[in-house]
């Protein structure tokens, strides 16, 4: 699936040029591009990949300071600049385009939804955000703009594939240090995701192509991305079971929104050595996820990969009735009615006679 990548804000920025890097050393050629957009001048300074200040007038290259509606103005009044960078980027042999913003912060937050709007009104391709969800340690202010750039984001893009930071973080991480990695993994994943149908070494009995990534997107909403692996026996024929494991691990532990399971599409990719994928075992997953998500559309096929291992991608698209998007949602409205509540408690202290003036 060849795509273009735009990263508004920094962690948009950093996950697409994390992506264009995986797929450059694996030689895919699915990223056609890689383009990232910021108000903060230092963010852009350790990015390799093409950049953008936007914002100069209005915040000097000093970023927004978590204000996603600030991010969202800014956006909003220099999309037209911002179009015109990308002007020749996007050629008619990509199939669609990329969004990608963390949602905790303000340009990101703000601003990857408004790009959306604007990049569906002049192209005809899918117009797709790839979004990460701040962790529950990252605050209120995060919470809050995470819940209403997801809510804006999902209705301006044509689906958005929303990756929790709780999902693929480890214990022993410090923040950092979890960032760093979430962004490596995001990369493999995704970056097999989109290689998916290129021209790989090897040929597959039913290899995917973006046809099936765009139709299981197709009905919009929220998306999610399983991932797992396991060593895979020379003999196709002993890897029935190993597939079969793999592609629950894939949808029940590896998920990037964990416990989201009902979809209303879904597509298992089955990646690694033709002569190791067993047909059966493909066949024997697929019924499964078809059965788990309560899906009637769910599609299967291989991905030929020169690898001693076994991968399955499960992509679920529809997933926003989930448990997990609710309590998310439920917490980033908790976090608004907080930051209220803390502004008025100053605005009241403000007021109160009973306190002397600074002067």
């Amino acid at each position: 699936m060849k795509v273009v990548l735009i990263g508004v804000g920094q962690a948009g920025g950093k996950i697409a040029q994390a992506l264009a890097e995986f797929d450059y050393d694996r030689g895919f050629e699915a990223v056609q591009g890689a383009f990232a957009v910021n108000t903060a001048r230092a963010d852009l300074q350790n990015i390799d990949i093409d950049t953008m200040l936007i914002g100069q007038d209005r915040v000097k290259g000093h970023g927004v300071g978590g204000d996603n509606e600030l991010g969202a103005e800014i956006m909003q009044a220099e999309a037209t600049e911002v179009m015109d960078e990308l002007d020749g980027r996007v050629t008619s042999q990509a199939d669609a385009v990329f969004v990608v913003a963390g949602l905790g912060g303000g340009t990101g937050s703000g601003g990857a939804p408004m790009l959306a709007r604007e990049l569906k009104r002049v192209y005809t391709m899918p117009i797709y955000g790839l979004a990460v969800l701040p962790g529950r340690d990252e605050g209120a202010i995060y919470q809050a703009n995470a819940g209403r750039s997801l809510k804006t984001f999902t209705r301006e893009a044509d689906s958005v594939l929303v990756i929790d930071n709780d999902a693929w973080k480890t214990s022993d991480e410090s923040i950092e240090e979890g960032f760093s990695a979430i962004n490596d993994r995001i990369a493999e994943r995704v970056g097999l995701l989109l290689a998916a149908g290129e021209i790989v070494e090897g040929v597959g009995e039913s290899v995917v192509d973006s046809s099936e990534i765009i139709n299981t997107l197709k009905n919009g909403g929220i998306a999610s991305l399983g991932y797992a692996s396991a060593l895979a026996d020379e003999d196709a024929g002993e890897n029935i079971n190993a597939i079969t494991s793999t592609a629950r691990k894939a949808l029940l532990t590896g998920t990037s929104l964990p416990q989201a399971v009902e979809a209303d599409k879904a597509l298992l990719v089955i990646a690694g050595h033709p002569d190791r994928i067993a047909r059966k075992g493909v066949e024997r997953a697929r019924k499964w996820l078809e059965e788990e998500t309560g899906s009637l559309e769910v599609r299967g096929g291989d991905f030929p990969l020169s690898s001693d291992r076994i991968a399955a991608l499960v992509l679920l698209g529809g997933v926003e009735r989930s448990q997990r998007v609710q309590e998310f949602m439920d917490r980033a409205r908790e976090a608004s009615q907080q930051q209220e509540e803390s502004t008025e408690s100053a605005r009241d202290a403000f007021q109160n006679d009973e306190l002397d003036d600074l002067m």
